[in-house]
């Protein structure tokens, strides 16, 4: 299972403690405590200038061009910094030395919180964003808000949906599975049939299972500014724990490392049957396994009870506008057309999935055919996804560290006698211990 990649690109494994994680000395590093002065972004946009945008979206190229096309006077250079671990590493130390900052810099969502809480974006509240927020969805809207703040602007989500290889379901009679008890069930009757086939692949994935876990109603972080909590003993974390486990005991998941070649050839001689994750996955199915265009299908997220049409995001990412940038007001133009304005059509023509509501639910949107699902039209489905997701979800603010230990203990519930609930457990003692060591509160 996958939680990061997103327009081609390979999700990242956070293998290693970051020098991101939060003290208190640097929660109160600065004198930040309220929204920016709003400027005016008109007369920066007249008077022009430059902008470093740090990004590894590939369409943010495109959308500079067309930017730079409609404002001669403003120059617009792209940066690939790393993805994820690595960009943010490259983002902290540049703010600790207090130089070579871009003026906008891409965050996932659950790395959001450790530079907000840090005080090292701007609240984007002031230039007008604030009344942006409702025109996203559920789940990003809510990852870039903070009570009355707007810590960055959306630019791309990831509703889950189940990928399914239909050859495959036909070939053994397998029906589409609407809930996690008869994925369970299809996931045997695949194995049985053929013990090179896995309904799907897993060794154990942070973002994957947290978001198993939102789509369950669970809730296990807290977060109250420094003070932090974490129970991965709640009802969501229980009923995903106890139907996953099931899976691994009857050992129905294919031991196999998503992003990896064998994880693509997997997805391409039909061994790995299918993928819950998020809506920015066709791009990469089309490039990384072309010989099964015409095979595979979305259908909606399996559920946790009959019935119930509960989504969760896997994966997504923001701008924000550090507060060493010396250009906010013309960065927060930029950043509002890439996200909320024109960009956005731009970004969707070449592969990316949008937050926007009204990009959602556009009947141009809604009516494209995707040919490698044999001409169905998929976003239909992502569409409902992401109108179905909680906004109530909260991360840690040392959620990147949190992640990178994953593997190291929960990853154990995949390779030994260790069982799922207390590989969450012994990953909620030791995010609690690293975040008191950090300086937060925790309970």
């Amino acid at each position: 299972m996958i939680s990061t990649a997103r327009l081609g690109l390979r999700g990242i494994g956070l293998a290693s403690v970051m020098a991101l994680a939060l003290g208190l000395s640097a929660c109160g590093s600065s004198d930040n405590s309220g929204a920016q002065s709003a400027g005016d972004v008109d007369a920066a946009l007249k008077k022009g200038g430059s902008l470093t945008v740090w990004t590894w979206d590939s369409t943010m190229t495109q959308v500079a061009e067309d930017f730079e096309a409609a404002h001669p006077k403003v120059k617009i250079k792209i940066v690939n910094a790393g993805t994820g671990e690595d960009q943010y590493t490259a983002l902290q130390n540049a703010i600790s030395a207090g130089k070579g900052v871009p003026d906008i810099a891409q965050i996932e969502y659950f790395a959001l919180g450790q530079f907000s809480l840090a005080k090292s974006l701007v609240d984007l509240s002031g230039y007008g964003a604030d009344k942006l927020t409702g025109s996203f969805s559920p789940g990003p809207r809510n990852a870039v808000t903070s009570g009355d703040k707007v810590f960055a602007l959306p630019l791309d989500s990831g509703p889950m949906a189940l990928y399914y290889n239909k050859k495959i379901f036909d070939k053994h009679k397998i029906e589409v599975p609407r809930t996690w008890d008869e994925y369970v069930t299809a996931a045997e009757k695949l194995h049985k049939a053929d013990p090179k086939v896995f309904i799907t692949n897993d060794i154990g994935d942070a973002g994957f299972t947290t978001s198993m876990i939102w789509q369950a109603g669970g809730r296990p972080y807290k977060v109250d500014g420094t003070k932090v909590s974490v129970d991965f003993s709640d009802a969501g974390s229980t009923t995903y724990t106890k139907t996953w486990q099931k899976m691994i005991d009857g050992k129905l998941l294919a031991p196999v490392e998503s992003w990896t070649d064998e994880w693509f050839k997997g997805l391409g001689d039909g061994t790995i049957a299918t993928l819950a994750t998020g809506a920015w996955m066709p791009t990469n199915l089309e490039t990384g396994a072309p010989k099964t265009a015409g095979d595979w299908r979305v259908a909606p997220l399996p559920q946790w009870k009959a019935g119930a049409a509960a989504g969760a995001e896997n994966g997504g990412s923001s701008l924000a506008i550090p507060e060493a940038s010396p250009h906010k007001e013309l960065a927060y133009a930029f950043m509002e057309y890439a996200n909320a304005g024109a960009g956005v059509k731009s970004r969707v023509d070449n592969g990316a999935f949008p937050a926007t509501t009204a990009d959602l639910e556009s009947k141009e949107f809604l009516a494209k055919k995707f040919d490698y699902f044999g001409g169905q039209e998929a976003n239909k489905i992502f569409s409902a996804s992401a109108s179905q997701v909680a906004d109530d979800w909260s991360y840690l603010p040392f959620q990147v560290y949190a992640n990178s230990v994953f593997n190291d203990i929960v990853g154990k519930a995949y390779v030994s006698n260790t069982k799922l609930a207390q590989g969450l457990a012994d990953w909620q003692k030791a995010s609690l211990a690293y975040g008191k060591d950090q300086g937060f509160t925790t309970g």
